[in-house]
């Protein structure tokens, strides 16, 4: 029988004394140990002084508070302390998530998430009966965990200098953790933990052909086999359990199938594999049963678990000798410019594989599996991005808000937050009545912020609830906090009747989403508001989403019960099916997704103005395949479409809850949404209508000229609901669409050419070309950019692009002739339009070319010794000379030279062919004619 201590084998024991010493110091240490150490069970349990073998520990007994990442590493740790002193979760030892508490009197150690330690922070600073605060994992560089460390540090400067700090982290990349909680004194001190980790053999293993590169939130299925035929190799090669590392519970699933293990429709438990082996599906969404099982050793049975990255660090998970790395992980991105965020599935870091691979080596010597070639890693980050340089900050800004700094700048934080994602995030918040224009937070904000949720979740819930009553309010908004699985499929009406049925295959969820609901019924009980409170400037659409499934488009839920069943609701709300009122909460969190059909694409052939009554909204027909791939446009200005095969298609309007755009994309990808007409569009939305008056060029379809198009338009942000031509249109708008036409048709296709026109044209460029200023440069994009100047009389009078073909062109490019200087009345003699020849006619010089040209009959220019020169004698005539038919003969710059040494061959080539016109031996001195001779 084991008369030890149980976590005498811990090695972090080794550094608790020098912690102890560090934190009596300074009061804030860095504890660096690696997983596996026991740095989450032992090291609160001394600082408590519930381990007194350990010297240097406290004299009594104190009050500690672990914040962890994830809800699942606060219920394994607690467990883990609890068992370590011989007790259960709730008595010395405790834990607080999100809806779930369980602590004492007696509860020295309590673990929450850093979320709860936020809420804490916010509703008592000083933290009242804490003296010590453990943030772990710090180096997963979680929003709230950073979050959470600056408002620890703003306590202790200001409010409670001798609160102890202990910043862990499973690396040794310390540094910067050290420079933040030592502050002006100098970096804490940093104390580090040596694990007993035995060697680990890698092993390359890449798929056997390529695979396509990830895309979004997909895997190729080619690499997810090839992991799942790793992990039975492992099997094969290797004693104890398997590890496997997937990106998330998706392709977690799919492996497991492919394992034989897929019994568990949930996608959270366990099942035999086809091997005799048991298979365990760990995630975020993982129930009880399955940590328990995976926490605990497997009593003689192998066992591949299949992992998301809760298992790099979070958790310990006993008896593997393999790991099979699938080198990917998820992150969140979030396009500000469209309004859609979405977690995306990348390289994970080599820092992440180092700590996959450690896993293997925790109790024996181990081999890792890498399912890629050695080569990839040149090109892999060595550290994880931080989540406040990539997610939506809506929910980080609140917290700033209702800290008293709005900007986030006097928090001491390891990386600053970007300033366009801060910006953006602090209009939604302006937009929803969270802050005041001055970015300070408002009574409404506090009572946002006190919910747990998203501002935008917060909204939905607060002014929701007025409207279709605070149980279905609840229920929706859980529906968007505790996303539903995907097999639910993306008509929110099924998912949200499934949900009050028990969740079908998917039980564990749908009990998770029935506490979510009663905890949210519970905060807006708790924040007094019933959602009647002012919604503040309103949503514009800007900025995005947020934490968790909010950051990913949420999910929401209709349902088929009756409105009439909640108590809660008003009288003038107990006709508003759950239909509508899941809509409805949908588009208060997601105004600006409200989206339209395209025109002329609804189910029923209509234009899909959406005038449908919403109550009918569950009862439309559904498009078949024939409506698959509808485009839709949202209130942002964001293409949509609905997957093909989706009972939502044809659907006039849809309050859209999930959405993704995959790269390459026009367009984005409607997941989730809920079926709305247009007055539920209109009553959401309502910050979004406007009435515009809208003057602009438009092309018509189909046509290749554009005119100026005048009308009065409402819309609900991007989206046009109606319109009707203007009568009287603003001359300044009607200006500005002529010179967008001129703009994009370019001048010369838009205005009058004459011959006078085009000459003049012609003339000035020549001019502009040989003796530059003050000739004016005539090209189109001069032209244009000079159109005010040259066209303004004529874009006074005109209203349509008629009136500008009618213009005289030749009169209103004079204007630009350099009259100020007395230059423009030189033009004619530098750049004469006609010139006159010995015979008396007057002759058009054509300067289209790169000189001018005089083309005339040979017999007009006898006795013409020399052609002028232009543009003030620098530029000689070029002559062509033409036959009596008025064909060119000859061409010559120097005249003289000419009827020297070149007009004889022309008059022996030309006189028998035109036997009537002037042959002289002599052309300089012969009399110059335009007629022939006689006839004899």
């Amino acid at each position: 029988m084991r008369t030890d201590p149980l976590w005498a084998d811990l090695p972090v024991r080794h550094a608790v004394p020098e912690l102890h010493a560090a934190l009596d110091a300074r009061g804030a240490a860095v504890l660096a140990a690696p997983p596996g150490t026991g740095k989450t069970t032992l090291v609160p349990l001394a600082l408590a002084g519930l381990v007194p073998e350990l010297p240097g520990g406290p004299t009594g007994p104190r009050r500690v508070l672990v914040a962890e990442p994830r809800r699942l590493a606060v219920r394994a740790a607690a467990r883990r302390m609890a068992w370590l002193l011989g007790g259960r979760p709730g008595e010395r030892v405790g834990f607080a998530l999100r809806g779930e508490r369980r602590a004492g009197p007696d509860t020295l150690v309590e673990v929450v998430t850093t979320g709860v330690l936020l809420q804490r922070l916010q509703r008592d600073p000083e933290l009242a009966g804490v003296d010590a605060v453990l943030l772990d994992e710090c180096h997963e560089r979680h929003l709230d965990a950073d979050t959470a460390l600056a408002f620890l540090l703003d306590v202790r400067a200001a409010l409670r200098p001798e609160l102890r700090l202990v910043a862990a982290s499973a690396t040794s990349d310390t540094a910067a953790w050290a420079r933040l909680l030592g502050g002006d004194g100098g970096p804490a001190p940093v104390v580090e933990a040596h694990g007993t980790s035995h060697e680990v053999a890698v092993v390359w293993a890449p798929p056997p052909r390529p695979v396509r590169p990830p895309q979004g939130t997909r895997v190729d299925p080619a690499l997810l086999e090839h992991v799942a035929a790793t992990a039975r190799r492992a099997l094969a090669e290797c004693p104890g359990d398997v590890l496997c590392f997937l990106p998330g519970a998706g392709e977690i699933a799919r492996v497991a199938g492919l394992l034989g293990g897929a019994d568990d429709r949930d996608g959270t438990g366990g099942a035999d594999g086809a091997g005799g082996f048991e298979v365990l599906q760990v995630h975020g969404r993982a129930p009880q049963a399955v940590q328990d099982a995976v926490l605990s050793p497997g009593g003689g049975r192998r066992r591949v678990v299949l992992a998301t990255s809760v298992a790099e660090s979070s958790l310990t998970v006993p008896g593997v000798r393999a790991v099979v790395d699938s080198g990917l992980a998820r992150e969140p991105r979030t396009d500000h410019a469209r309004g859609l965020s979405a977690l995306v599935t990348v390289r994970a870091s080599l820092a992440a594989a180092r700590q996959r691979a450690g896993r293997a080596g925790r109790e024996a010597p181990g081999t890792v599996y890498r399912c890629w070639q050695p080569v990839e890693d040149a090109r892999t980050p060595p550290w994880p991005a931080p989540e406040i340089a990539l997610a939506d900050l809506s929910s980080f800004a609140l917290q700033a808000a209702c800290w008293g700094d709005p900007d986030a700048s006097g928090l001491a934080l390891p990386d600053p937050p970007p300033a366009g994602a801060l910006a953006a995030a602090r209009e939604v918040l302006r937009a929803v009545g969270a802050v005041g224009a001055d970015g300070r937070v408002t009574a409404r904000g506090r009572a946002m912020a006190a919910v747990g949720v998203h501002p935008r979740l917060a909204r939905a819930l607060l002014d929701g609830a007025g409207q279709v009553g605070a149980r279905r309010a609840a229920e929706v908004v859980a529906l968007l906090s505790e996303e539903p699985p995907r097999a639910l499929g993306e008509d929110l009406a099924a998912v949200w009747r499934q949900a009050r049925a028990g969740g079908g295959d998917h039980p564990g969820w749908a009990a998770r989403w029935r506490e979510e609901a009663r905890r949210l019924r519970r905060g807006l009980a708790a924040a007094g508001d019933t959602g009647n409170g002012d919604t503040g400037s309103g949503d514009t659409g800007s900025g995005d989403t947020g934490s968790g499934a909010a950051a990913r488009g949420g999910a929401a839920g209709t349902g088929a019960g009756s409105g009439a069943a909640d108590g809660d609701v008003s009288a003038a709300d107990r006709g508003v099916p759950d239909a509508a009122a899941a809509g409805l909460v949908v588009a208060l969190a997601f105004p600006e997704r409200v989206a339209r059909v395209r025109a002329g694409r609804t189910a029923a052939g209509g234009a899909g103005g959406g005038a449908a009554a919403d109550g009918r909204a569950g009862d439309r027909a559904r498009g078949g395949p024939g409506s698959a791939r509808l485009p839709y446009l949202m209130a942002s200005g964001t293409a949509a479409e609905v997957a093909a095969g989706s009972p939502l298609a044809g659907e006039p309007w849809l309050a859209v809850a999930v959405a993704d755009r995959p790269a390459g994309s026009p367009s984005a990808r409607v997941l989730r949404a809920a079926a709305i007409g247009e007055d539920t569009a209109r009553r959401a939305a309502a910050p979004l209508l406007a009435v515009r008056e809208e003057v602009g060029w438009a092309v018509p379809d189909g046509a290749r000229r554009g005119d100026v198009a005048a009308r009065r338009v409402e819309s609900l942000g991007a989206v046009e609901l109606s319109s009707v031509p203007l009568r009287d249109p603003d001359p300044a708008a009607v200006r500005a669409a002529l010179l967008e036409g001129l703009a994009r048709e370019g001048v010369p296709a838009l205005l009058g050419w004459g011959e006078s026109a085009r000459g003049l044209r012609e003339r000035l460029a020549f001019l502009h070309r040989e003796l530059g200023d003050p000739w004016p440069d005539v090209s189109d994009a001069a032209l244009l950019a000079r159109a005010e100047e040259w066209l303004g009389p004529e874009l006074d009078r005109a209203r349509r692009r008629a009136d500008l073909e009618r213009t005289d062109t030749a009169e209103a490019l004079r204007r630009l002739l350099p009259w100020a200087g007395g230059e423009a009345l030189r033009l004619d003699q530098l750049a004469p339009e006609r010139i006159e020849v010995p015979s008396g006619s007057r002759i058009r010089v054509d300067y289209s070319g790169e000189r001018p040209v005089l083309a005339v009959k040979l017999q007009e220019l006898f006795g013409w010794a020399a052609a002028p020169a232009l543009a003030g004698g620098r530029v000689p005539l070029t002559v062509h000379l033409l036959s009596p038919a008025g064909r060119p003969a000859a061409v010559t710059g120097d005249l003289a030279s000419f009827w020297r040494d070149g007009y004889r061959a022309v008059r022996a080539e030309l006189r028998g062919r035109y036997p009537r016109h002037p042959w002289p031996e002599d052309p300089s001195t012969a009399a110059p004619t335009r007629r022939t001779n006689p006839r004899r």
